[in-house]
């Protein structure tokens, strides 16, 4: 036995235009009884004007970051707009491909299908830090494009900007909010594989003199997904926005968000034939030389599903108490539902406890060669959350010191209901290499046999300051507390577990800042952050071996950072490189000789990133970033099925770029590479499976043609070159999800 010894103490952008117009004219005016001719010369007139760049940001949204991004000390990636739509993302996950090393490597446990946006980043799952405007964003839901105006990438501890979260960072979407302007955008997109979508995006003030506006965004896609037989992506949502008072010092922006999703869901394919893969079963050799099934094959029923249903609620008021004291106040309520039924295998050979996943009648018929589909996932799970948060901004100075102070308060609880359900019988087995998706439930049956309830309600405080000495120097610190209390309660077919853990969590950060030029700075950073038990998840354990046990300590993480960032062509490019180190302690690991449980686990991650973002030229723009990443597990268990001392589906490189060259008579042509070096998946004993992904370059490609003002035409080529790759594979290495294969897709503009 194991025992538990806590330690617990929208135009095409240019840069810079210039407009210059000089009048000058003769009157002629008539005279009595003369002819006579007068002339008068008008003054020149000269306007200069600034258009915003596509890609370049100058400021992240939220009032913490109070300095613009060139003087913010840690590594803050802002994807705009204009980017996402001109690579065709409609995802959250396809957004994120403009940041190097973060995506969604991960596929799951075994039969079990991670849903939604399951990202990692810098070697930690950060799927549990997402935020929409600043709030935290719960439950299993693919988050949609079609709201967002512009998404940030925090790497890494963010404890003391959003309390607890992921070891390594988070990642916030900023929605569209009502404007003084009147517009209606839309656009209607068809691609291969019957990609269907349309949106809308309407704005209209109401009272001018009041500052009264409204603004409606809505979507709807109806979509297969090229390279995947039967998987659907099948979503409509509707986002209205009013706002009050924007041209007065108080402002108050009413906001709902409804999404529905009906989609039918990817369980992947057999990791067969893959580089690496040998036989499970050394009875049968002859496995190892089998070939690859078709990556198009879809092993799941066509009655498959995941439902999604998510309404959020935000209120936001905003008041300037002067040019120098400003506040805000946000209060939201969302809640988001999920009802989830995959049918799903594990290739494996017999055990003592389970079948033989992969049954192999003859050694050369292939024909005769099928996969149990032995692991059926069902899922139904909602999330909730309300919060109410307030921050002060002021400006101040002390003698010689100039300081902006950003201090606050949260309250907020998250709450989390799963049903848990029980299985009996078994599900007609697959062809392997021809499966077919209609088939009856044979002696299959599900049925619900308990459910649990976990809950987390936490108050924070939180106080910043960017203290400026003089031009060049200044330093940027940051405290927070937040005390959590998380219960849990699982009644599962009668057997009861009841647990609770609450404490506090103390977060920091303090950094220097040196600026060389108005445009430019180098700084040194040092930051905590923490993740208690449950944290991520509202699921606390009475197992000595999970990290949410709730007798452990948090899980503890401090990053060092030294980087530089320099806003070049006349600010119009930003320049960033920093190099990072971070160490992840308190982890769970089993002592090998007691067999006992200790948190004396210690991960690192250290490496560099460099990025380059905006405008080169007037017509050439540019987004590119890359990272170097050294993982390893300092005490402890290692983590990867190769014994390979890395951190699993942590890419060691990662590159990625887009850039677009705007051509006279109305053309923009454009295009990307994105390299993802090879991933090592995690270990859970598997056997014969690849115990790593190999890495890939994908080319993708972009032509505009502007019709007239009012309409343009948009056609993306995704996988130029039909690269076949795996873009995520799950911990046993059984299953695999298929990079996307070459597809295009036509898009149609039109702004009134």
């Amino acid at each position: 036995m194991s025992y538990i010894k806590s330690r617990k103490h929208a135009q095409p952008a240019f840069a810079s235009t210039r407009l210059s117009a000089a009048v000058a004219g003769a009157l002629l005016l008539p005279a009595v009884g003369v002819h006579a001719q007068t002339s008068s010369t008008l003054p020149k007139v000269e306007v200069t004007a600034t258009q915003e760049s596509d890609y370049k940001a100058d400021k992240a949204s939220s009032a913490k970051y109070s300095q613009p991004l060139v003087d913010t000390p840690q590594t803050l990636t802002v994807i705009k707009k204009q980017l996402i739509d001109q690579q065709g993302a409609t995802t959250l996950t396809e957004a994120l491909r403009n940041s190097p090393g973060v995506g969604t490597f991960y596929l799951g446990e075994n039969g079990s299908t991670n849903t939604g946006d399951a990202i990692y980043m810098r070697g930690f799952d950060s799927s549990s830090a997402i935020f929409v405007d600043n709030v935290r964003d719960l439950g299993s839901i693919s988050r949609d494009m079609f709201n967002i105006q512009q998404v940030e990438v925090l790497k890494g501890p963010a404890g003391t900007d959003n309390g607890r979260g992921s070891p390594t960072g988070s990642i916030n979407m900023v929605t569209k909010q009502a404007e003084m302007t009147n517009f209606f955008n839309s656009s209607a997109t068809y691609g291969s594989w019957n990609q269907k979508r349309g949106t809308a995006d309407w704005n209209k003030v109401l009272d001018e003199e009041r500052g009264i506006a409204m603004r409606l965004n809505v979507m709807k896609q109806d979509s297969g997904v090229p390279g995947r037989h039967e998987v659907k992506n099948d979503r409509w949502g509707v986002a209205p926005s009013l706002a009050f008072g924007l041209n007065s010092p108080t402002r108050v922006f009413l906001n709902y968000l409804h999404i529905d999703q009906d989609n039918v869901p990817d369980g992947g394919v057999p990791t067969i034939g893959l580089p690496g893969y040998t036989s499970p079963d050394p009875a049968r050799p002859y496995i190892s030389g089998a070939p690859r099934v078709s990556s198009k094959n879809f092993y799941g029923n066509v009655n498959d599903y995941d439902k999604v249903t998510a309404d959020m609620f935000t209120a936001r008021l905003e008041h300037d108490f002067s040019q120098d004291v400003k506040l805000q106040n946000t209060t939201r309520y969302a809640k988001t539902s999920q009802d989830y039924f995959l049918t799903s295998f594990m290739a494996s050979a017999a055990s003592s406890t389970r079948a033989a996943g992969l049954v192999t009648p003859s050694a050369t018929n292939l024909s005769s060669w099928t996969l149990a589909r032995n692991l059926p996932t069902r899922k139904d799970q909602s999330n909730e959350i309300l919060t109410n948060q307030t921050n002060v901004t002021a400006n101040l100075k002390s003698g010689s010191l100039q300081h902006t102070l950003v201090g606050g308060v949260e309250f907020t609880q998250e709450k989390q209901h799963a049903t848990s359900f029980t299985a009996t019988g078994t599900l007609p087995a697959a062809n392997l290499y021809n499966p077919d998706p209609n088939f009856g439930s044979g002696t299959y049956s599900i049925r619900a046999t308990g459910y649990n309830d976990g809950k987390t309600d936490t108050v924070s405080a939180y106080l910043f300051d960017t203290v400026k000495f003089n031009d060049q120097w200044s330093i940027n610190a940051g405290i927070r507390e937040d005390h959590y209390r998380t219960t849990y309660y699982s009644n599962a077919a009668g057997t009861i577990t009841n647990l609770s853990t609450s404490g506090n969590l103390f977060n920091w950060k303090l950094a220097a800042i040196f600026k060389p030029t108005d445009y430019s700075s180098i700084y040194a950073l040092y930051a905590t952050s923490q993740q208690p038990p449950g944290g991520s998840n509202f699921a606390l354990s009475a197992s000595a071996n999970s990290a949410a046990n709730s007798n452990y300590a948090p899980q503890k993480t401090k990053t060092s950072e030294l980087g530089t960032k320099w806003d070049l062509l006349n600010k119009k490019l930003a320049v960033t490189a920093a190099l990072f180190h971070t160490e992840v302690t308190n982890e769970v690991e089993q002592d090998p000789t007691s067999l006992q449980y200790f948190q004396t686990g210690k991960k690192t991650v250290q490496g560099v990133e460099l990025g380059v973002t905006g405008d080169v030229t007037s017509n050439l723009s540019l987004a590119a970033g890359y990272t170097w990443m050294d993982t390893k597990v300092n005490s402890g268990a290692i983590t990867t099925a190769s014994g390979e001392n890395n951190l699993a589906y942590t890419p060691k490189q990662a590159f990625t770029s887009w850039a677009t060259y705007r051509l006279p008579q109305g053309f923009t042509v454009g295009g990307g590479a994105r390299y993802v070096s090879s991933l090592l998946r995690g270990t859970d004993g598997a056997v014969g499976t690849p115990k790593y992904a190999n890495s890939y370059w994908v080319f993708d490609g972009m032509v505009g043609y502007i019709v007239n003002k009012n309409v343009d035409l948009q056609l993306n080529i995704y996988n130029i070159f039909d690269k076949d790759y795996v873009a995520a594979i799950n911990k046993s290495g059984y299953r695999y999800t298929p990079g996307t294969p070459r597809s295009v897709a036509l898009t149609a503009n039109f702004k009134f």
